[in-house]
């Protein structure tokens, strides 16, 4: 039987508001991508180990921005349904706590990025030269650190409260500033100093602080979630409860994975200078293009969390099943753009004969990795997380990465002595190894809960 038109025209509103969050995510998403693309290209001007010591560096930053996603997940998780629920005070009130929780952990990854940044460095490398120059960049960026506890978890909050094109606005202006200031710093441009490695640093910081005080800023704008004072300082014993009960999970998924995932790069640290800088570049280009899967699934967890909010729990699974379709389509389309782009990309930076090499045969075994990539970071990211089920993710990363992935991975580098594209082929299969797994979890609908709860 054809479709009503009430049905028709759900769909059709579905969509719409579908659309008009996953470009403004997949936007913003491209952008923090094109910010580290920019720092690749311009240090890859100035020097291949300036290029290695920064991709080995932001592994540091790579795992505080881990942080920042477990905070920020969390947030999504409750915001997003009592949002749908209509109670604007308890998404206040998780704005406070959220804000409160990231500001001490970026003090933590302050304190000793500035203070230990050498140290942190000898983790993924021993080259002396990677390890000065990413210290220096290290200590430099530590001040950056701060400022974005502030900024995301505020934009997080806009994302879960109608506010997604504005906070895109927001977070790529600074990205675009980012990359300008990369320009002018590095190379000494407008009559400034030229500062290589340090300016790129710089350049971040600076990016982070317009981000940040704009951010503030609309806070105080009528219409708008606060930032309220007497939320800051009150507990809520139940709400934080829900909160941290929600999040453990979630920072076990993310700390299991991300630690996993830089355990890769240690991996790849290891096997030289042109496998790090062909790496590097292969990273980068990799989240550029999977940013409209990544904003399918942000927007797909934030839109499942809004309908089990609401108490509609058949809605939400159908809206899980729309947005696990549309990244499956994604994930293909966005595999094959990249194979039409390898040998364009190849030729981005001044790379050594081998390391151009290596980038060519990794950048395509990337074209079937985000394929992979988009259908699990949908699912497990957000659509199982929207309903509170991170235990599911945790579970599946501490069984695929660090009891196959990672011991498969150093056997091949450092017993085996296996090529380096073939150790990178082995670190390039753990999400198709998911997804068995993923299906049949997701088929349970075990994920589709309400959270919410009425609080004072």
């Amino acid at each position: 039987m054809p479709k009503s038109t009430d049905q028709k025209s759900r769909n059709r509103a579905f969509n719409k508001i579908l659309a008009s969050m996953v470009f403004p995510l997949a936007i913003q998403n491209f952008m923090s991508s094109a910010v580290n693309a920019a720092d690749a290209v311009m240090l890859g001007f100035v020097e291949q180990d300036a290029l290695s010591a920064v991709s080995l560096a932001g592994q540091i930053c790579f795992i505080f921005n881990l942080f920042m996603t477990v905070v920020t997940v969390s947030t999504t998780i409750l915001a997003a349904q009592y949002w749908g629920k209509g109670d604007r005070k308890t998404v206040e009130q998780i704005l406070a706590f959220a804000m409160k929780l990231s500001f001490v952990v970026a003090l933590l990854f302050f304190a000793a990025s500035v203070f230990f940044p050498a140290l942190l460095m000898r983790i993924f490398t021993s080259d002396e030269a990677l390890i000065t120059y990413g210290a220096q960049y290290l200590r430099i960026m530590s001040f950056s650190f701060p400022l974005v506890s502030v900024s995301q978890v505020y934009l997080c909050i806009m994302k879960n409260s109608g506010k997604t094109a504005k906070s895109t606005v927001i977070g790529s202006s600074a990205m675009i500033l980012n990359i300008l200031f990369n320009a002018v710093l590095i190379f000494g441009l407008l009559g400034l100093p030229t500062l290589g490695i340090a300016g790129a640093a710089i350049a971040s910081v600076l990016a982070r602080l317009i981000e940040t005080v704009w951010a503030l800023t609309e806070s105080f704008r009528k219409g708008n979630i606060k930032i309220r004072r007497k939320y800051l300082r009150r507990i809520h014993k139940a709400l934080h409860a829900d909160y941290i009960k929600n999040a453990v999970p979630v920072f076990l998924n993310y700390m299991v994975w991300g630690v996993g995932f830089a355990m890769y790069s240690v991996i790849m640290g290891h096997l030289g200078s042109d496998a790090v800088a062909a790496n590097a570049i292969a990273n980068i280009m990799k989240n550029l293009i999977i940013c409209i899967c990544l904003g399918i699934g942000t927007a797909g967890g934030i839109l499942v969390g809004n309908e089990l909010g609401k108490g509609d729990i058949q809605r939400g699974i159908e809206v899980g099943g729309k947005v696990t379709r549309l990244a499956i389509a994604s994930g293909i389309v966005s595999g094959a753009l990249l194979l039409a782009l390898t040998p364009l990309i190849t030729n981005l930076a001044d790379l050594s004969d081998t390391a151009r090499e290596y980038l060519q045969g990794m950048l395509l075994m990337c074209c079937y990795y985000v394929i992979g990539k988009s259908v699990n970071s949908t699912t497990i990211g957000g659509i199982f997380c929207a309903g509170g089920d991170a235990k599911f993710g945790f579970y599946c990363d501490s069984i695929v990465m660090w009891l196959i992935m990672v011991p498969l991975g150093f056997l091949a580098a450092f017993v085996w002595h296996l090529p380096v594209l073939a150790v990178y082929f082995i670190l390039s299969f753990d999400e198709f190894i998911k997804l068995p797994i993923v299906f049949l979890h997701y088929r349970k609908y075990g994920w589709a809960r309400d959270l919410t709860r009425e609080h004072n």
